[in-house]
């Protein structure tokens, strides 16, 4: 059997029994106890204690008070004393005029100079009339005394008349020396109290001015002062804000101007959901320095640095500031007005495509008519609902044409089965060749549009690709090595692409692409700059953002690298004339409406509605591979001449769809090509039986000789 050892420590009392009984023998040993602890040094617990209460958040709030309440009556000391100067000095007008010269504005300088003389003049008047006034106030006490004295005596004589006691003459002037006396009774007994107390009511009153003003050190205020987040923009915040703004140019400007920088601002003016002011930069500050700090503005403004915008207006050395409510740009805006409106139809034309809300809250709305465009962005930011809003309104005009290439396949454009002509969906290359040979075949109606009679109009072909970087980078050539992507100048689709860029709009054939995360590589330069209307979403450059709104837009200050990817989902930086931009500036920004895959088939069912039915492709049909020359020769058979009108009908009965546009000229090339010219026999141009298989039977031989 094993043994149970229970271990005894000295002074402790024997364990309790157990509740189960143990049939092994228990072996008790004592053990010494654990030598107690040592203890600490009184001089480092009250260290201790010591760090303890000075990091204790209520002694700091305790300390922060104590400051706080300090300087409150310190600096509104300072604040009385400055106001009290200004209102006994010029000081006040001086800054006025130093202020305006300092804004350029003479005009306003005059005038505070002229308000400053007029002040001047005036109190030279009253320190002349002090110099008078001591004679003229002993003067006037002595005959309002006389004649106060002798009213007395008057009224006293007419007492003691009426009472017949000869004592009533002189009780209205002992009255009156009574009530003298008591008064100064009064004063002596309040005036020791009074005092004492005064300096207290002096402080108190001090104390009030520096706290209604804040005259205390931003860590000393309390916590909801001191995040200020969501306050209203005043003035005094906006030149604060620019003033630690870190430009010391700036910094020093604002503090060498009278009024503390007030004349630098514009109105400030409600502008949808947040307020818009424009600040005039005084000389020596580029309005790119306040650009570039975009983000300490906004801490500064007790704003989140999307909630802040600097765009250029086109007065000189001026920045417009835009500055949201707290909050307010993360609330969704409302459904699109082709959800709720079943009755909206669209004009090509004239009308403009309800795209959302710009960041006043005033409705944004986009003219299509020949514009090409590019919408960019990342990854997940809301390109295709953007992209698709449009075709959206567009497509409830019955007169446009779709031909829609979708290189992300899930299903984005499934809505316009049935309403486009052609619609391509997958991201395999195979989809890429495809959607390019749909954009060529835009480019042959752009042509044939081109060399109708002049003064014919065509209704509007939209040729749109979806997620373009996919064609631009797709690796695969066709037959005769020519490859599908890169932007080479025997790339097919950038080709394709750069012909209706070039010559499309004239005729209403225009390109829409759609292409993520643009670089040189999968949006190449001459494809980007072919757009009218260019917008972007959320990105992650500088240079991304000039990629794909041009320098011009982000010199004038757009910035999509600045939105917040997830965050800023649907908002867009547009650069267009087909959309309102306010006066001066380059660019707009659009909180686009949202409309789900649901919202989008009921919008395509009403424009399926008004069409009379439209049949379409999901692939290229490729056109059969025919030998004209050898065509010809059949259609000759055995005769030995057959005049060229008949040849003509002959082969566009033999094959429609390559021959029943040819005409003359079309064959006569191919003669000509092939060395078996038509010629005239009884007045009429013939085709030689001969000729045509002389010419079959050489181009064989050479064929067969270059095979070797």
């Amino acid at each position: 059997m094993s043994e149970n050892v229970v271990h005894l420590h000295k002074h402790t009392n024997p364990p309790a029994e157990p509740a189960t009984v143990d049939m092994a023998p228990t072996v008790l040993t004592v053990v010494p106890d654990a030598p107690p602890a040592r203890p600490v040094p009184l001089w480092v617990r009250s260290g201790r204690a010591v760090k303890t209460a000075v990091t204790h958040e209520r002694t700091r709030s305790a300390g922060r008070a104590v400051v706080r309440h300090g300087l409150y009556t310190f600096n509104g000391g300072r604040i009385a004393a400055r106001r009290a100067w200004d209102g006994r000095t010029g000081s006040r007008y001086e800054r006025m005029i130093r202020a305006a010269e300092a804004a350029g504005n003479l005009e306003a300088a005059e005038e505070w100079e002229e308000r400053l003389q007029r002040f001047r003049a005036a109190r030279h008047h009253r320190r002349m009339d002090l110099l008078h006034s001591p004679v003229d106030a002993a003067k006037g006490v002595a005959v309002g005394a006389g004649m106060s004295v002798g009213v007395l005596v008057a009224l006293g004589v007419v007492l003691a008349i009426s009472t017949g006691q000869a004592a009533d003459v002189v009780t209205p002037l002992s009255a009156t020396i009574d009530f003298i006396a008591l008064l100064i009774r009064i004063v002596q007994v309040v005036w020791g109290p009074a005092v004492t107390i005064g300096p207290f009511v002096a402080l108190l009153a001090l104390w009030s001015v520096g706290r209604k003003q804040h005259a205390a050190p931003q860590w000393a205020l309390p916590a909801n002062i001191r995040s200020g987040e969501g306050e209203p923009i005043t003035p005094s915040i906006v030149v604060k804000a620019l003033r630690d703004l870190g430009v010391p140019a700036l910094a020093r400007a604002i503090k060498e101007m009278g009024d503390a920088g007030a004349s630098m601002l514009g109105p400030i003016t409600i502008a949808g959901c947040g307020v818009e002011v424009d600040v005039t930069l005084p000389s020596g500050v580029s309005t790119n320095e306040v650009q570039g700090k975009r983000r300490k503005l906004a801490e500064n403004l007790t704003r989140h640095e999307h909630e802040v915008f600097i765009t250029i207006p086109q007065a000189a050395r001026t920045v417009r500031l835009w500055i949201a409510d707290s909050g307010a740009l993360d609330e969704p805006i409302g459904p699109s007005p082709l959800v709720t409106d079943e009755t909206m139809t669209a004009d090509y034309k004239k009308g403009k495509a309800p795209w959302g809300q710009d960041l006043r809250g005033d409705a944004a709305a986009l003219s299509l008519y020949q514009r090409h465009l590019l919408i960019t962005g990342l990854s997940n930011q809301g390109k295709t609902v953007a992209l698709r809003s449009l075709a959206l309104w567009l497509a409830l005009d019955r007169s446009v044409e779709f031909l829609i290439g979708d290189l992300k396949g899930v299903g984005d454009w499934a809505m316009f089965d049935g309403l486009a002509t052609t619609l391509i969906q997958g991201p395999t290359d195979e989809h890429v060749i495809q959607v390019t040979e749909m954009v060529e075949s835009a480019v042959d109606e752009m042509n044939r549009r081109i060399q109708a009679p002049p003064g014919t109009t065509f209704p509007a072909l939209i040729v749109l690709v979806d997620e373009a970087q996919m064609a631009f980078m797709c690796p695969a050539k066709d037959e005769d090595k020519r490859p599908y992507g890169g932007s080479k100048a025997n790339s097919r689709y950038f080709m394709a692409v750069r012909k209706i860029h070039n010559q499309g709009r004239a005729v209403n054939v225009l390109m829409w692409q759609g292409t993520q995360d643009p670089t040189n590589e999968n949006l190449p330069k001459l494809v980007r700059e072919g757009a009218h209307t260019r917008a972007s979403l959320a990105l992650g450059t500088e240079s991304q953002a000039r990629m794909a709104l041009g320098d011009k837009a982000v010199d004038g200050g757009a910035a999509p690298n600045l939105l917040r990817p997830g965050l800023d989902r649907g908002t867009l930086v547009v650069a267009s004339d087909g959309i309102t931009i306010p006066a001066g500036q380059s660019s707009i920004t659009v909180r686009t409406h949202y409309i789900d895959d649901d919202a989008a088939t009921a919008i395509t069912d009403r424009a399926k509605a008004l069409r009379d039915g439209v049949t379409t492709l999901h692939a290229i049909e490729r056109k059969e591979e025919h030998d004209p020359l050898a065509d010809i020769a059949a259609v000759i058979g055995d005769a030995t001449r057959v005049r060229t009108k008949d040849v003509l009908a002959r082969l566009a009965t033999r094959n429609p769809s390559a021959y029943g546009e040819w005409s003359f000229i079309d064959l006569k090339r191919v003669l000509d090509d092939a060395g078996a010219e038509p010629y005239k026999s009884d007045g009429v141009m013939v085709v030689s039986r001969d000729r045509v298989t002389r010419a079959l039977t050489n181009r064989d031989t050479e064929g067969s000789a270059s095979a070797d």
